[in-house]
């Protein structure tokens, strides 16, 4: 397949691993991937904060980024993101029908109807849960609000997730609760955004995973912030970055955690002995 790849605009400007692992993971598949150069964001902030008319030449802008998937110049758009998969599919069209624009409200339902969340284009569109990933780690997943609530892409990722060589996935407790992050509510209820996070991340260190996981990178930039403040050593990886390791070009995450001593790692450190990761790493090899 022909994929467009939107590499949204927090991922660009402050985690470039997740659009780059989604690339990397997407060409081992045998599928082209396309970026388009005129992409910025997809207007979810504006919306969010109730700024509906300054969202417009945003999206306008987006739904001029990806038209050429109407034309079959690409099969699909893919995101490593199910916050910003659920701004174009759910907020796009609205905004531009409240704001008198049909045209660009049509053209944007469109484009959305073409936009999948990662999990989404492998499981549903791609039809492939094992992409030969290995990653030999003891890791959590966290469902992110947008793609739990918003997208429903349910047991995609976890599906995808368990199909990884080498892993030790283990449960989160509470996983569907919020992270607290939520974009600009973290800023306006900073105590209760607060409190939120000092749960997850508690329950995330109780699983003893040396690496907890999500579809967005927003989620995963609180939840690691707290980590990190907390000397957990516990890291931070996008799913994308999982699924793009292999045993031949094993990924290193870049967004992590400092350890106990307060020394930013090199990488993820091999699982100690003893562990489900370890002893199924070692008799692999």
């Amino acid at each position: 397949m022909r994929i467009a790849i939107f590499a949204t605009c927090i991922a660009e400007a402050m985690f470039p691993q997740a659009p780059a692992a989604t690339v990397r993971l997407l060409e081992r598949l045998g599928h082209e991937v396309a970026f388009p150069p005129g992409q910025a964001c997809c207007g979810q902030m504006h919306v969010n904060t109730g700024y509906y008319r300054q969202a417009v030449p945003v999206i306008r802008n987006h739904v001029a980024a990806f038209a050429p998937v109407l034309d079959g110049e690409w099969d699909a758009v893919v995101a490593p993101s199910g916050s910003c998969v659920g701004s174009v599919r759910h907020q796009q069209a609205m905004v531009a029908t409240r704001e008198g624009d049909a045209r660009l409200a049509r053209d944007a339902a469109a484009v959305a109807a073409r936009t999948y969340e990662l999990s989404e284009l492998l499981v549903d569109v791609l039809g492939v849960t094992d992409v030969g990933a290995w990653f030999p780690h003891r890791v959590t997943y966290h469902p992110t609000c947008h793609s739990l609530r918003l997208l429903r892409v349910g047991d995609k990722p976890v599906r995808l997730l368990r199909a990884v060589g080498g892993i030790d996935l283990v449960d989160l407790p509470e996983a569907e609760s919020c992270c607290g992050f939520g974009g600009t509510f973290s800023l306006k209820n900073a105590e209760t955004s607060a409190a939120m996070v000092t749960t997850k991340t508690r329950n995330i260190v109780a699983t003893g995973a040396r690496v907890v996981t999500a579809g967005d990178y927003s989620c995963l930039m609180n939840m690691a912030g707290h980590l990190s403040r907390e000397r957990t050593g516990v890291h931070a990886a996008h799913l994308a970055e999982i699924l793009a390791s292999t045993r031949e070009e094993p990924w290193t995450p870049t967004m992590l955690a400092v350890d106990r001593a307060g020394t930013p790692p090199a990488g993820v450190a091999p699982e100690p002995p003893g562990t489900a990761a370890a002893d199924r790493a070692g008799a692999a090899r």
